[in-house]
Parts: C-alpha cells; structure tokens; sequence
C-alpha cells in the first residue's frame, strides 16, 4: 500500500495493536499516531501513553469518550431494545462505532492518509471498524495487519515483541480475549473455546458468582424520561454515573453474566462469556416500563423491529440509513416512557415489584376484576365473532 506517511492506529497497550504499531512502521516506514478511546475500562489505561511512545508512536491520543459514549450510543440501543440473538446486549458491538468515529476524526486532522485496527480475519470488529470508516470518511485508507503478515499465533506475536523490546503483558500461558468497557465485559479464547467447558473463575471480574451474593435482597428504583435513564432512588445521576452505579449493584448480585454461542456476521459461531450487570438491570427495568406506557399497537411494532436493529449494530452498521431511519421510530415510540420501575436484586435475578408513571396508559376501572361503570362485558361477543369470522371460513373450506 503506497503512498501513506501517516496512520492512525486504535491501540489498547495488549500484545496485538503493541507489535501492530511497530509492524505498520517497518512495513510502511510511516509514522504511526496511537489512538485510544476512554469507554470506563479504568485500570487498563494506566500507562498506556508512555507505553505507546516507547514502542514508537509519535504522538499518543487517549480520550475520554465516556459522556457520548452513553448519550450517543448505549441509550438510543437501549431505548431500541436491541438484543442480539435474543440474549447479547450488544457490549463490544456497539464500542465499535464510536471508536472509529473518533479515529477518522484524527486522522483527518493530522493529515494521515489511513487508519488501522488489531481486529482478526476472523471477527465482526474488523466489519465493524471499517464500514464505520467508510460511512464517515471514505477518502480514508484501512491497515488491518491480521489479515496482511505472516505472524500466525500469539507465541510467533511474542517472539516479534521480544525481538522489537516491546514490553508486553502477557505470557504463553492460556489468556482470555478481553474487551471492557461501560456496558460490559467480554471474555473469549482458552477453555471457552470448547463450548462444553464450564468457564473458569478467571471469568468473574464485573459480577459474583450467584451463591457467593448477599443473602439478603436489594430493591432499588430507576426512574426513566423518554426511555433514559435519569435517576437511582429518586437521585437523579449525571448518564456516566449513573452507569457505573448499575454496574456496582449488579456486580455485588451476582446479575448480567451471559455464557452463549452466537453467530458471527462473516459466518463462524463463537462462544463468549458477556458481563453486563448494570445494563441487564436497565434492560429488565426499561421493558417492564414500557408495558405501562406504550400502547400494544406500538409496543409490538417496536418488538418487530428489535432483532433487525440488533443486526444492524452486531454487523457494524450502526452509521446506515436504514439504522438510523429505524431510531427515529424507536425514539418516537419512547416519548412516553417516562416514569420508574422498583426493582429487587438477588442471587443473579432482577425481579420488578412495581412501576408507576404520569403517562401510565394502565386504567384500574377496565381492569378491574370488580364491579365497574366503564366496560360492557357484552360488547366481548361481537368482537370475538367478527375475529372469528375467517377461521370459521377457513374451516367450511376444509371441509
């Protein structure tokens, strides 16, 4: 690939994107900036620019993204519903686009004439990284090393970095694949490859273990404004903090841990373990609003549309037309999803106890097992008649 004299890498300081930024410089004799964005993985950033230059970067950009990372990605999802495959709340997935926004961006800036990742041949962040790219700045060339060089397995990686005297975290022992960010935390690789094993206590960093939670329930409140969040026991919470209180609630309950198989966009299925205490509890809580607030017609509209959004976002089309055409309806639904849910948290289950809200469509007299002045029972008759009306010529048909 000729003609670059600049990239932009999305670096983390792990084995892979510390040997790729020395690879793309000796391949491309170019200089390598080192993007990363802060997305609440806390610890793992510690260094990480001292790291990024001594391995040869010559600048190092680590940003808090953290603020429209909630407000720009993780709530419209969740205002959406989205859930992949019917359980994936979409942690790693929906990173993805904001990160290579934030990338694009600097290297339009800087002048670099191309971006690069660490994601494998193998995943859907290599899908992910690269149409987001392409939506936003298609004028950008894309480096993806994993699918150019010669370096096969971690220990071969190992070796380049040993012969480069890049300090690395690692050994050749078994490791996890990991990506954390406010969502959640993802684990991949050593006994997880093989979908019979129980995963290791390696696994359990967000969240207990269900038997190891309090013996005693906690019940909280969560109060909602057009299906976001705003409030914690009527204490209402700037979005990032609020975040990290779900996460420290759910965490000590033993909540959001998920073990599955799913299907990867480019046609493989893979097995991950997912933590996401605080947006397991936002999920269950914001659905059970939504059965006070939302009318069926668009409730069930809605749900039609939740596993073809979830798509979108797992195969890395959040920047499309057709996302963002399906957002504004899902933003219109949430108008009226305004109130709070109370919620118990014990032993790994989210069990709601209550809801309430000013725009509550519920009416106590129609549903009433009592007497009331509003609801002609007989009126049912002629409804279920004229429901019936073409099962009943179906049958004559039949026979």
């Amino acid at each position: 690939m000729s003609g670059i004299d600049k990239v932009v890498l999305a670096y983390s300081g792990g084995l892979d994107t510390s040997v790729i930024l020395k690879w793309i410089q000796k391949t491309y004799d170019c200089e390598v900036i080192a993007f990363t964005a802060d997305l609440g993985q806390e610890e793992e950033l510690d260094g990480l620019e001292k790291k990024a230059l001594s391995t040869g970067a010559s600048k190092a950009y680590i940003e808090d993204l953290q603020q429209e990372f909630v407000t720009d990605f993780i709530q419209p999802m969740f205002r959406a519903a989205a859930v992949y495959e019917g359980r994936y709340l979409l942690g790693t997935s929906i990173a993805r686009p904001l990160i290579a926004k934030r990338m694009a961006e600097i290297a339009l800036a800087e002048g670099a004439q191309a971006v690069a990742h660490g994601a494998t041949g193998k995943g859907n962040d290599q899908v992910r990284f690269e149409l987001s790219t392409m939506a936003l700045a298609p004028s950008l060339r894309i480096i993806a090393p994993w699918r150019e060089w010669d370096l096969h397995s971690r220990t071969e990686l190992l070796e380049f970095a040993r012969q480069n005297n890049i300090p690395v975290p690692v050994s050749q022992e078994k490791m996890y694949s990991c990506d954390r960010n406010l969502l959640h935390l993802s684990f991949e690789g050593s006994e997880l490859e093989d979908p019979w094993l129980e995963p290791e206590k390696g696994s359990y960093h967000l969240a207990v273990p269900p038997e190891q939670a309090p013996d005693e329930p906690e019940v909280i409140t969560l109060g909602f404004e057009k299906g976001n969040p705003v409030s914690i026991n009527g204490a209402e919470m700037d979005p990032v903090q609020l975040f990290k209180r779900l996460i420290t609630l759910g965490g000590r309950h033993g909540i959001g841990r998920l073990d599955m198989v799913e299907n990867r966009f480019i046609g493989m299925k893979s097995r991950g373990v997912y933590e996401t205490p605080g947006g397991t509890i936002l999920y269950a809580a914001h659905r059970d609003l939504e059965g006070l607030c939302l009318d069926r017609e668009s409730l069930h509209a809605r749900n039609e549309m939740v596993p073809g959004y979830a798509r979108l976002v797992y195969n890395g089309f959040w920047f499309s037309p057709e996302r963002e055409a399906m957002q504004a309806m899902m933003d219109k639904i949430q108008e009226n999803v305004t109130g709070e849910v109370r919620l118990k948290l014990y032993k790994g289950g989210i069990y709601p106890l209550g809801r309430r809200s000013s725009l509550s469509l519920y009416n106590p007299e129609l549903a009433t097992f009592e007497a009331d002045q509003v609801y002609n029972q007989q009126d049912a008759a002629g409804f279920i008649r004229l429901q019936g009306l073409r099962l009943m010529s179906v049958n004559k048909v039949r026979k």
